[in-house]
């Protein structure tokens, strides 16, 4: 009875063995979909951030890099009235404030500025003639930056045209649907630069002839675009991709270059940052909070054996010892294939 003993504990041990080896192939599987799904996890996440932060810095250099593309002011002409007859005893003027911060154009952007008449064609303005149109441009502390005079006048036209004119418009003269007036525009800047010491906050207006006559005035600058910027106003959409995309390059030119110093490097300490991952993931604790604090989860530590006067335990205990090993990358392909 006593011969079959150690045949039955020979049996219980291979048995318990490989209890104990399915147990860990099944950790050792878990921990390694979960260090996949975590390697996943963060790559989508990275390239999420990477795609996000080159959107958002296109838009941020869209809006820093490209001016407004035009600035319109009201100009209010005022003027003094005669005492002893009546009419304008001086030039009409007006005071256009740009902005009351410090700048309103963008320094090294060329602009166009252009003054907007709305006259009547009556028999003053018919028989005024050619009229001088000045403006000077100045900074916040009141030093001149520049100024500039330009000539205009009514458009012509001829009395059988105008009869004729006159007699196809009637209807719509009579309706107050249009009226008889022309809009002169003046071109007074066609290439103004900010200067950068001195950017230009006012703009004084003045018109040189006494016997104009107005319905109103308005001052409009226009962005005169050009290169780069040229084409990202014509062409956003082709520029935008063009923009994200290089964001991207060099975005990802730098996560590889960080990719490869914390991960493919081993040498003066390059994978310490990977090593602790794998230490978390295969930790106990971490396993504990995964699987619960059932008796199913043993540490994994080696823990010291009991001394034994039979080599065969001793040669179990350091096999035993060395199948509860923490596990390593060699030790985790050996958990996959095990033994049958």
């Amino acid at each position: 009875m006593f011969m079959f003993i150690p045949y039955k504990m020979r049996i219980v041990r291979m048995i318990t063995r490989r209890i104990e080896n399915y147990k860990r192939r099944t950790i050792a599987g878990v921990e390694l979909l979960w260090d996949s799904v975590f390697k996943g996890g963060m790559l989508g996440m990275i390239v999420a951030t990477i795609v996000w932060v080159s959107i958002f810095l296109y838009i941020v250099f869209y809006y820093l890099y490209m001016p407004s593309l035009s600035h319109t002011r009201q100009v209010h002409l005022q003027f003094t009235a005669c005492e002893t007859e009546k009419g304008v005893c001086s030039f009409p003027s007006a005071h256009v404030q740009l902005t009351k911060k410090q700048q309103l154009l963008m320094i090294g952007q060329r602009y166009k500025m252009f003054l907007n008449l709305e006259m009547p064609e009556s028999p003053a303005n018919v028989d005024l003639g050619m009229f001088m149109v000045c403006a000077r441009m100045v900074d916040k502390g009141g030093v001149l930056v520049s100024n500039s005079c330009r000539s205009t006048m009514l458009h012509y036209r001829s009395q059988f045209l105008n009869f004729l004119y006159t007699c196809v418009n009637s209807p719509f003269f009579l309706f107050g649907s249009k009226e008889e007036k022309q809009l002169l525009t003046i071109e007074l800047y066609s290439d103004f630069e900010e200067h950068q010491g001195h950017p230009v906050t006012d703009i004084y207006l003045e018109i040189q002839s006494r016997f104009i006559e107005l319905y109103s005035a308005s001052l409009h600058i226009q962005a005169h675009l050009s290169g780069l910027r040229y084409l990202m106003f014509h062409w956003p959409l082709l520029s935008a991709i063009l923009g994200v995309s290089s964001n991207l390059f060099i975005l990802a030119f730098i996560f590889s270059l960080s990719w490869y110093h914390l991960y493919m490097q081993n040498e003066n300490g390059g994978g310490m940052f990977l090593d602790f991952m794998k230490k978390s993931l295969t930790s106990r604790s971490f396993r504990s909070r995964v699987w619960g604090s059932s008796g199913y989860i043993e540490d994994l530590s080696p823990r010291p054996e009991k001394q034994s006067g039979s080599s065969s335990e001793n040669d179990e205990s350091r096999s035993s010892q060395e199948f509860f090993k923490p596990g390593t990358s060699e030790e985790l392909g050996y958990y996959l294939d095990g033994e049958d």
